[in-house]
C-alpha cells in the first residue's frame, strides 16, 4: 500500500490546490505580479512554503474561509519546496511593488526573510507570522516589530508526540529523531520536545538526530541511512508527517525491524491512515485550517488599524492515535 504513497500523496496535493484555488493559487518559481489593491476589497497576500505538502492545503482552506467570510480579496503564493526560501523573499519584494494591504507569511526560515519583511513593514504594509516564528530576537535586530504569530507551541506538541510512544517502551530502546529544516524555529522546537520525552524514559537511548528537510523522499533516504547505521532501533520521532510517510514507505519496503513505533506531526490523511494500519503510533493535529483563518483574520484587524490584544496566538494542539483517529 506505502509503496506508492508518493505517487498518490502528489497527485491528491495537485487535485487538492486545483479545487481549492484555481488560478488564483499558484507555485512561483520567479516573481510574478500581484494584484494591485482596491478600495472595493482588501487584498491580503499569503505566502505559504509549498503546497506539495497537504498540511498547507489545509491551511488555505482556513484563509479561504475568512475571504469568504470578511469580503477580502486573497491571493496565495507558495514556493516550489519547503527550502525555497528566496522564491518567498521574492514574492515578498513583489508584494511590496504591489502594494497589497497586508502580508501573512509561513516562512521557510525564522531569519532569511526578515529583513524583506522589515522592508514591506517600512512600506506600511501588515504583516502577520503564521505557523513558523520568525526569530524574536533577529527581528528586534533589525526593527520588524509588532509582527502577530498565529502557531501552536510546538514544543509542547513534540514533546506529546514522542512522549505517546516513550510511554509504550519497557526495555532498552534505541531511537532517533528525524528533524525538519535546521534553524526554522518550529522544528527546532519540536526536536527539543521529543528529546525531553525521551529523556524522561530510561529504557531509551538517543542514538542519532537527522534532518529531512519536511520531504517525503527525504525521509526515506535518511531512514535508511539511519537502519543501515544501526539496525535494531525501535523509536522514531519525525518532525511532520511528510518525513514519517518517507520512514514507513522505507520500512514496508525493507522490513528490518516491524515493531517500529512511529511518532510524527500535523495530522495528514495520510498519516491518519497510516495510523489505522498499524504503521504510524500517532500524529500531532496543529489545526492548519484554525492558523491559516486566524490569520487572515488578523491581517484584516491590522488593515483596518486594530491592534490585537496578544501578538501571540497559540492554537490548542490534540495527540491523534488509534483511540481518537478518523
Amino acid at each position: 500500500m506505502y509503496k506508492k504513497l508518493i505517487s498518490v500523496i502528489i497527485f491528491s496535493v495537485f487535485v487538492s490546490a486545483a479545487l481549492l484555488g484555481c488560478s488564483k493559487v499558484s507555485s512561483s518559481k520567479t516573481t510574478t505580479n500581484l494584484p494591485v489593491a482596491t478600495s472595493e476589497k482588501k487584498n491580503i497576500l499569503l505566502i505559504m512554503k509549498t503546497l506539495t505538502n497537504p498540511f498547507f492545503i489545509e491551511m488555505e482552506k482556513g484563509a479561504r474561509q475568512a475571504e469568504s467570510e470578511y469580503g477580502i480579496k486573497l491571493t496565495v503564493k507558495t514556493g516550489a519546496k519547503e527550502t525555497s526560501i528566496e522564491q518567498q523573499i521574492a514574492l515578498v519584494e513583489d508584494a511590496i511593488t504591489s502594494k497589497v494591504d497586508a502580508i501573512v507569511i509561513s516562512p521557510g526560515s525564522s531569519t532569511e526573510l526578515i529583513p524583506v519583511l522589515k522592508k514591506a513593514q517600512d512600506a506600511k504594509i501588515p504583516i502577520v507570522n503564521i505557523d513558523n516564528r520568525l526569530d524574536p530576537d533577529l527581528s528586534k535586530k533589525k526593527g520588524l516589530v509588532n509582527v502577530p504569530f498565529i502557531s501552536v507551541d510546538n514544543k509542547i506538541g513534540g514533546y506529546l508526540s514522542a512522549k505517546y510512544i516513550s510511554d509504550k517502551i519497557k526495555k532498552p530502546t534505541k531511537a532517533i529523531i528525524i528533524e525538519g529544516i535546521r534553524g526554522a524555529d518550529n522544528g527546532e522546537q519540536r526536536k527539543q520536545g521529543a528529546i525531553k520525552a525521551f529523556a524522561e524514559n530510561k529504557n531509551i537511548t538517543l542514538v542519532d538526530q537527522e534532518s529531512a528537510n519536511w520531504n517525503i523522499d527525504e525521509g526515506y533516504s535518511v531512514a535508511k541511512k539511519l537502519f543501515d547505521e544501526n539496525h535494531d532501533i525501535g523509536a522514531i520521532f519525525c518532525a511532520n508527517d511528510m518525513m514519517a510517510l518517507g520512514v514507513i514507505q522505507y520500512l514496508d519496503e525493507n522490513n528490518p525491524k516491524e515493531d517500529v513505533l512511529i511518532a510524527g506531526f500535523d495530522a495528514l490523511s495520510e498519516a491518519k491512515t497510516a495510523i489505522t494500519d498499524g504503521k504510524m503510533s500517532n500524529t500531532i493535529d496543529q489545526q492548519a485550517i484554525k492558523q491559516g483563518y486566524t490569520g487572515v483574520k488578523i491581517a484584516l484587524d491590522l488593515i483596518n488599524g486594530k491592534k490585537p490584544t496578544n501578538l501571540v496566538t497559540l492554537v490548542d494542539v490534540k495527540v491523534i492515535n488509534l483511540n481518537n483517529v478518523k
